[in-house]
């Protein structure tokens, strides 16, 4: 074969050969990753095959001559450390050839000096034939997959999760997801939400095609006709339950409060606007499954809802943010991420109220995509009563222990007493502002001009005229480090807003540049001018640096007076999901 291209890796990386092979496993079972125009991968069965096999099956079939289906598409050889890639076409008929001018060979090399080289060979480099799909462009290869694969290798991280869609058939989520996307896109463009709505869209898109190809899946299984219903707890924005109602589930959706875009759904999307606390009240019996989608202090008592609502009640569950039966979950472990703990609590708390729990990842932009099934019951319907004794005595620990925040002791968990939850305290209906909007004006100023002089202060004397070459622009703390100038209290007040300290200097922009965790002076020279000047706000430098702006004021996008101020055209916005 032809060598295309090569890349060595640093010195002394220790994850290799191992790495290479984990690198290889992720271009073949994971090609989306790289390749953007792929949905994904579908393995097929795989076998082990000699070097005289391998000679006749090449031999035998090149060209257009046909093989069978269980053709191999891929060839690793463990000892010769590489991978060659053989690539198929299945005609209208279903038989299958394979394209020999297309067919690649990626090698990991190692010299004496243990020196490691990742390469990328071609069988006929001539008649590679590119559709810009399932065959990339020859360059492409080179350019983009190679790095990719060498930066996997040296890295060789390994997943604390599933396989993205594990559970499902990626050809069949790929097809739906592209009719609904194609189905639903117009609600991006009447989205009346103040949350980007390309994100929640396409977002809750994707969270549908997968629960209706589950769902699709678990009828084809148990040779059922009747479409699952399902109750959404904690709906938000209610685009989930308006798809999967549109597409024939019977649902609801339930969430603490109203939201504006609920009146362009129409009346077959039922969504209800009250409270949910945990207890016989909040009972699902004729519920398939249930839903919680970022549920958030609902998120542990949905597995518990489920299982005391009925035997056949099934759920879902997308956790997000970290909460305990009672308050906000609190860490026990120190060696895994805190998002892999929770998932770990989710998934413990699903296991002890009798399901058979799987986990799997959506293919969602988040960084939050691990969800949590709970498709069927490790006991049998007649051993309720001991499952709801174990159910009871979880929830009593978890409420009386350490993992759990701010709760009354006065609660037993069990069914039959109204709630459960003891100290279990719903989200309050009025989201309140907590992203250091709401503080007190003269404590904001204050902190931004400390800091601020502190940072001046670094790089004092480097002149006084106002000019541009001898602007001060100062120089650079960590967070911490301005952390460190504080007062306890300040800081105290600072974590009660989400973000806290650094939130506050990156709303500060004008003042401030936050970046790797370390913080500026923000230098508007470094910045194109813009053609309009909106000029709503004060010019803080032009007021505060010793020096004035450093630019002038036809040329700042900040009012160098009062007499300059321009009333804002900004909505006032609430966040809303």
């Amino acid at each position: 074969m032809t060598k295309l291209g090569d890349l060595k890796f640093p010195g002394g990386c220790a994850t290799l050969p191992e790495g290479f092979w984990s690198a290889a496993d992720v271009w073949i079972k994971k090609p989306h990753v790289v390749n953007k125009r792929l949905c994904g991968a579908t393995e097929t069965e795989g076998s082990d095959v000699d070097q005289e096999e391998l000679r006749a099956l090449l031999r035998d079939h090149r060209g257009d001559h046909r093989l069978c289906q269980d053709a191999l598409s891929f060839l690793s050889d463990f000892a010769g450390q590489r991978v060659t890639f053989i690539p198929f076409e299945e005609d209208e008929d279903g038989k299958v050839s394979f394209k020999e001018g297309n067919i690649y060979q990626i090698q990991l090399h190692s010299t004496d000096c243990e020196e490691w080289t990742l390469e990328l060979h071609a069988l006929a480099a001539d008649r590679w034939f590119s559709d810009g799909v399932a065959y990339p462009k020859l360059p492409w290869l080179t350019s983009d997959l190679l790095p990719k694969l060498l930066r996997w290798a040296a890295e060789c991280k390994s997943s604390e999760f599933r396989s993205t869609l594990s559970l499902l058939p990626v050809e069949k989520y790929s097809r739906t997801y592209q009719q609904l996307k194609e189905k639903y896109k117009a609600m991006v463009k009447v989205w009346p939400e103040v949350t980007d709505p390309e994100k929640f869209v396409f977002e809750d898109v994707a969270i549908a095609t997968y629960l209706l190809v589950l769902w699709e899946e678990e009828r084809a299984a148990g040779a059922l006709t009747a479409r699952q219903s399902f109750v959404d707890l904690g709906c938000g924005n209610g685009l989930l339950v308006h798809i999967l109602s549109s597409e024939g589930h019977p649902g609801k959706g339930i969430d603490l409060r109203r939201r504006r875009i609920w009146d362009t759904y129409g009346p077959q999307t039922v969504l209800e606007e009250k409270a949910i606390t945990p207890g016989e009240s909040f009972l699902f019996p004729g519920a398939d499954w249930l839903i919680g989608n970022h549920s958030d202090e609902l998120t542990p008592w949905i597995p518990v809802i489920a299982a005391r609502s009925s035997y056949c009640c099934r759920f879902f569950v997308l956790p997000c943010c970290f909460f305990d039966f009672s308050g906000k979950y609190r860490r026990r472990r120190c060696k895994t991420s805190q998002y892999k703990e929770y998932i770990d609590f989710v998934s413990e708390v699903s296991r002890v109220c009798g399901f058979n729990t799987e986990e799997d990842c959506l293919r969602i932009p988040s960084t939050k995509r691990v969800c949590l099934v709970g498709k069927s019951r490790s006991y049998r319907p007649s051993e309720e009563a001991e499952a709801e004794r174990r159910r009871a005595s979880f929830i009593r620990g978890r409420q009386a222990g350490p993992g759990a925040a701010g709760q009354r002791p006065d609660g037993d968990g069990c069914p039959g007493g109204g709630t459960w939850g003891a100290g279990f305290q719903p989200r309050d209906k009025a989201e309140a502002v907590r992203n250091c909007a709401a503080l007190p004006r003269q404590l904001v100023d204050g902190v931004v001009l400390r800091v601020a002089e502190a940072l001046l202060g670094m790089t004092a004397g480097g002149g006084g005229g106002g000019g541009e070459e001898t602007w001060n622009g100062g120089g650079s703390l960590s967070v911490g480090e301005v952390a460190g100038m504080l007062e306890p209290e300040t800081l105290q007040q600072l974590k009660k807003e989400c973000g806290g300290l650094q939130t506050l200097l990156k709303n500060n922009h004008q003042v401030f540049r936050v970046e790797g965790g370390r913080v500026s002076i923000r230098d508007w020279r470094e910045k194109k001018a813009s053609s309009t000047r909106p000029d709503t706000r004060l010019c803080w430098f032009h007021l505060n640096h010793p020096q004035g702006c450093p630019l002038l004021a036809q040329h700042c996008a900040f009012a160098h007076g009062q007499d300059e101020l321009r009333p804002s055209t900004l909505k006032k916005i609430r966040n809303s999901r």
